[in-house]
């Protein structure tokens, strides 16, 4: 019996490390975006692309691994999965030129794409409903801990061996490792051959995926409207929402003789559609990472080296939260632990945007903003999702939410430049924004302080937009999670 166990833990081990090493990658190439650019010889905005199509990509691959590993078995795809994503690793790393370094991201992003789907959906299948809420809480918080590690890991790799090539070489030996152990350790599902794969459905949810992420790439922070109306971005999403439309369609219409890629049932499911617009919720949540260096800049003045360092709070936070949620998942449910969620997320933010007299008082208010939304990254949402598809449909339902998140994750940057620009342009100023500081540099030290903290007071001003848009992100949350509970979800 301990043997089985102990088999059954180093499962879970592989794919947790599985899991860490396609999440660090993401966070490792930012780090070296300048370096790879120089290498090639490209602009940023084209360097920019190896990492839009990784996400294009993984945003297209993860619903149809799910759905494979469904099909045929998690063991096999989780084992392609890994061997694709160390391919495209070498590849990526032994690229003689820019266009063969953006195909070997794709091919990346496609191994990549199903290891965390495949991981959760081994949890739900696996263990019992008291022992997911903390595994798939474990998930979420190496996820986390991957989107911290990732950038400092990066830097030291590139300042070591001052070459970028090292930092996807390095994925090799974990590959291999992961590779062996897994194929020793991790239990094969048995999957349904009798149906044919429902390929029509596949195009064109791959396509409608890729249309929109592309639309939502070519918006203009600054210019949302604007760009909205431009062919490159509202004809791609016609396109994709047409895409969507058929995909519907198909699936209503599915044969018998063929297993539909997302049942239609589902997609007529409440409590499943309502799931999708918080991930999608929980997605923009995640995206302040972005903007938390420039608030800090701008409304307390922290030079821009140490701004990163502000990062802390709200990311210890969500590491934290990622496992707290787990543990809530399972002695609470997960519709109560959404609203949970929800309302810490919602207090949060609000003590950032309204109430941040003073740097320890950011610290604490983004701790709190941190957990709330990082109890969302791992269990809550993959429980909800499990429970309205069946044992059956885990892997593409978990799919379609992780692609839901990296929607709301992919488009909350536009939106939230967009409505901190605005913010600045209503505030009324006599002088521009260069004329200001000339104005410092020709003052006395106390009439430098005076104007500094009206200043900070502007840029607090500018940024409430962006706390109010999070504040009702995780209100509706909460909300959510309240209805899905008042419905008595079972999960």
């Amino acid at each position: 019996m301990v043997k089985k166990v102990d088999h059954k833990t180093f499962a879970m081990v592989i794919l947790i490390i599985g899991v860490f090493m396609s999440a660090l990658d993401n966070g490792i190439i930012a780090s070296a975006l300048t370096s790879i650019n120089y290498s090639f010889h490209v602009s940023e905005v084209q360097g920019t692309w190896g990492i839009t199509l990784y996400t294009l990509g993984m945003a297209i691959s993860t619903p149809i691994i799910g759905k494979l590993a469904d099909k045929y078995g998690r063991r096999k795809l989780f084992l392609i999965e890994i061997a694709i994503f160390a391919v495209g690793s070498l590849l990526v790393a032994l690229s003689p030129s820019f266009t063969l370094f953006l195909a070997a991201r794709i091919i990346q992003s496609v191994g990549g794409g199903g290891i965390f789907i495949i991981a959760s959906s081994h949890v739900l299948s696996t263990y019992p409903k008291e022992a997911q809420g903390g595994l798939l809480g474990a998930l979420g918080a190496v996820n986390g801990i991957a989107s911290v590690v990732g950038p400092n890991l990066g830097s030291l790799i590139l300042n070591t061996t001052g070459r970028w090539n090292w930092l996807f070489l390095i994925n090799l030996p974990i590959a291999i490792f992961v590779l062996i152990a897994g194929f020793i350790a991790i239990p094969e599902t048995k999957g349904s051959h009798i149906k044919r794969l429902d390929l029509k459905g596949l195009i064109f949810l791959s396509l409608g995926i890729f249309a929109v992420m592309l639309a939502i790439t070519n918006l203009q922070s600054g210019h949302l409207l604007a760009s909205l109306l431009t062919p490159q971005v509202w004809g791609i999403l016609v396109l994709g929402i047409l895409s969507f439309g058929i995909f519907v369609m198909l699936e209503k219409r599915v044969s018998e003789k063929t297993d539909p890629f997302l049942p239609y049932q589902l997609l007529k499911n409440q409590g499943f559609l309502l799931t999708l617009t918080m991930g999608l919720l929980s997605g923009m949540l995640i995206a302040i990472f972005v903007f938390i260096p420039s608030f800090v800049e701008q409304r307390y003045g922290v030079s821009a080296d140490n701004s990163g360092i502000w990062m802390s709070g709200i990311g210890l936070g969500s590491i934290v939260g990622a496992g707290v949620g787990g543990t809530l998942v399972s002695k609470l449910g997960a519709a109560k632990t959404v609203v949970v969620s929800g309302i810490l997320s919602a207090i949060g933010f609000g003590a950032i945007g309204f109430f941040s007299p003073s740097t320890g008082w950011f610290l604490g208010a983004s701790t709190l903003a941190g957990v709330g939304f990082g109890m969302l990254m791992g269990a809550p949402l993959s429980v909800l999702m499990a429970h309205f598809a069946g044992p059956k449909q885990n892997g593409v339902a978990l799919g379609t939410l992780s692609v839901s998140r990296q929607v709301g994750l992919t488009i909350a940057p536009t939106i939230y430049a967009t409505v901190i620009q605005n913010g600045f342009s209503r505030i009324p100023m006599k002088e521009s924004l260069e004329a200001y500081y000339r104005q410092l540099l020709q003052s006395t030290a106390q009439d430098q302080a005076g104007l500094l903290r009206i200043f900070y007071r502007t840029a607090q001003a500018a940024y409430a937009n962006l706390f109010v848009v999070a504040i009702v992100a995780s209100l509706i949350i909460a909300v959510g999670g309240w209805y899905l509970k008042r419905r008595q979800v079972a999960a």
